[in-house]
């Protein structure tokens, strides 16, 4: 072997001795053999664990995720009535309060109170078909609601109330014209006819009053929205009291003082009963509480509250005073004004965030989840 041919064979054999000796390493480290304790292994570990650290802190800064909606979109669809409904629902209200007193008006010889509340109801009753009406869109809708009974149907039933009313308490109205008549005559024969016929007009009128005024109740809470829905114990309480509360305002403002007791009594039952039930509206519905406390429903809800117990407490303390009196059923109308649409209002801002939706059915789910395992 030459001399060139020796010096290759060496630089073969150098090169060969890392791989070998790298080979041997990793057989031994595989083997349980002896690792590095040079310190770059403890530096490596320290790195891993304050990127550990570091990640679990921001863990703990991101809140978990809560599902809302997909795409942002409602769940439940929103109710497509306008404020005509809104409306609806105090002037029906306001036409079965004063239904009522008309009647116990009627009973105990009061005939301005009675007056008063007559012509109110028709104009109320007249008000209320056309918020109806405008919200269906054409009038023929009206019409054709009639052509069934569906007793399942708030709505159906609330249309055959309406329509059973409106002529009782017109025939009534109309009969407050009776001293305007001639004695002599068909007019003459009318004038002492009018009266008794007012008089059992009156009656029926009154005693369709409670349905009238409730039902509006029921049909809310037998929506899809969530806070009108979880509500149905309370509202119909709400809406009674608001009706006569709102109607004793009615015989505040325009009859003399002399005969405003009874009027005065329901304007504090009616009073009561609207408080007592919107506070437990706001209070204990939980979640679905929210949307009657914050944003147009809280502060209309808010402002009723307030010239309910106003109203009230000059109703009480103005007796003999006719300017106080009528101030005071001010008060009572225009609250009962505020209550209905805060309710409305409420219902709706529930129906278009679906944290009302989602968060409560969770939660029953969450609250059925033991219950079921333990059967």
């Amino acid at each position: 072997m030459t001399a060139g041919e020796m010096s290759a064979a060496g630089r073969r054999a150098a090169s060969r001795e890392p791989v070998a000796g790298r080979e041997r390493s990793g057989a031994a480290a595989s083997s349980g053999g002896p690792r590095r304790t040079d310190g770059v292994g403890v530096r490596r570990g320290a790195t891993t664990a304050r990127r550990a650290a570091k990640r679990s802190e921001q863990e703990i800064m991101v809140p978990p995720a809560e599902f809302r909606s997909y795409y942002g979109r409602p769940v439940v669809r929103a109710p497509l009535w306008r404020h005509d409904i809104a409306a609806y629902l105090f002037t029906g209200g306001l036409a079965a309060g004063t239904a009522l007193i008309a009647a116990g008006a009627d009973a105990t010889g009061r005939p301005h109170l009675r007056r008063a509340t007559r012509l109110t109801s028709l104009a109320a009753l007249g008000a209320s078909t056309f918020f109806l009406i405008n919200d269906l869109g054409r009038p023929e809708r009206f019409h054709h609601m009639l052509r069934v009974v569906k007793p399942t149907s708030p709505m159906s039933m609330g249309t055959w109330i309406l329509a059973a009313i409106g002529p009782a308490a017109g025939l009534a109205a109309v009969s407050e014209a009776a001293p305007l008549l001639p004695e002599r005559g068909v007019p003459g024969l009318a004038r002492r006819m009018l009266p008794p016929a007012g008089r059992v007009a009156g009656y029926t009128a009154a005693a369709l009053a409670p349905a009238l005024a409730t039902y509006t109740a029921v049909l809310l809470a037998d929506t899809a929205s969530p806070s009108w829905h979880e509500a149905y114990p309370e509202l119909p309480w709400v809406f009674a009291g608001s009706a006569l509360a709102s109607a004793s305002g009615v015989g505040l403002i325009a009859a003399p003082c002399a005969e405003t007791g009874p009027a005065r009594r329901l304007a504090v039952a009616g009073a009561v009963m609207e408080l007592a039930g919107s506070h437990r509206v706001e209070t204990t519905l939980g979640l679905l509480s929210e949307p009657y406390q914050q944003g147009p429903a809280g502060r209309l809800l808010r402002g009723g509250r307030n010239l309910t117990a106003a109203g009230v407490l000059g109703a009480v303390l103005g007796r003999r005073s006719r300017v106080v009196s009528a101030v005071s059923g001010v008060a009572l109308v225009v609250a009962a004004i505020l209550t209905r649409f805060g309710i409305f209002e409420g219902g709706v801002a529930s129906a278009r965030d679906p944290k009302y939706t989602v968060t409560p059915q969770r939660q029953r789910l969450e609250e059925e989840g033991p219950a079921r395992t333990g059967q």
